[in-house]
């Protein structure tokens, strides 16, 4: 087993993933760690933030105690509106997710499978509590998904698994996950590495990803 490895904090990961966000991208954020990708988004590129209560040009969260009460997120947070943002009733917001209308959600996870499966809202259990929100939504209707989350559980298990044993939020909905410790692109034949957490190895990894994991794609020479 390789020694323990620190990789991204959450903070870092959230930044990764802002870098592969396209200017001019329509995006909706989850709950949690996704919540913090609107702090990094590179100086110059600008995106349009969806939040599925009834907000297009969702603006980043006020200083603690400010802001308007009755101005929040899908998480029940408070947030801004930029200018030219837009109010709506919460069934013209799912028009816009089931229409095909946003380019890309960051989603936490339970589970991602190599197949692309998402499973982020239930464990399964008998006095589990349900919390769909609008996940199923989302994954079904937005372009691309993004998922981000520590890859293992803080009991040590993997969250990328062959095949996902909690109940499904989505079936071969999942672009690219990232975790704490890399960067991995789900594609026809699985997962496969894209990039490495500083002070992370390919064998640390492997270690603590339960399904086969193809390696980085080496760079193809110029013709």
């Amino acid at each position: 087993m390789s020694t323990e490895a620190t990789g991204w904090s959450r903070e870092e990961m959230a930044r990764r993933v802002a870098l592969d966000i396209p200017d001019g991208s329509y995006v909706n954020l989850g709950i949690g760690i996704p919540e913090l990708v609107a702090r990094y988004v590179p100086e110059g590129r600008e995106l349009v933030y969806h939040t599925e209560n009834g907000l297009l040009g969702m603006g980043p969260s006020p200083e603690e105690g400010g802001g308007e009460p009755e101005l929040i997120n899908a998480g029940k947070k408070r947030v801004t509106a930029l200018p030219g943002a837009a109010y709506f009733h919460h069934a013209d917001s799912f028009t816009m997710i089931r229409g095909g209308h946003l380019d890309l959600c960051v989603l936490g996870a339970l589970q991602v499978a190599g197949n692309g499966d998402l499973a982020n809202w239930s464990v399964g259990g008998p006095d589990a509590i349900p919390a769909v929100g609008g996940a199923m939504d989302l994954v079904a209707g937005v372009k691309a998904i993004y998922v981000v989350t520590q890859h293992v559980t803080k009991n040590g298990d993997p969250k990328l698994v062959e095949a996902c044993t909690f109940p499904l939020t989505g079936r071969g909905i999942v672009d690219r996950v990232y975790t704490d410790l890399a960067v991995v692109d789900v594609t026809a034949e699985g997962f496969r590495l894209v990039e490495l957490a500083p002070g992370v190895d390919e064998a640390y990894v492997r270690e603590r990803t339960g399904a086969p994991l193809l390696p980085i794609r080496e760079p193809q020479p110029q013709p």
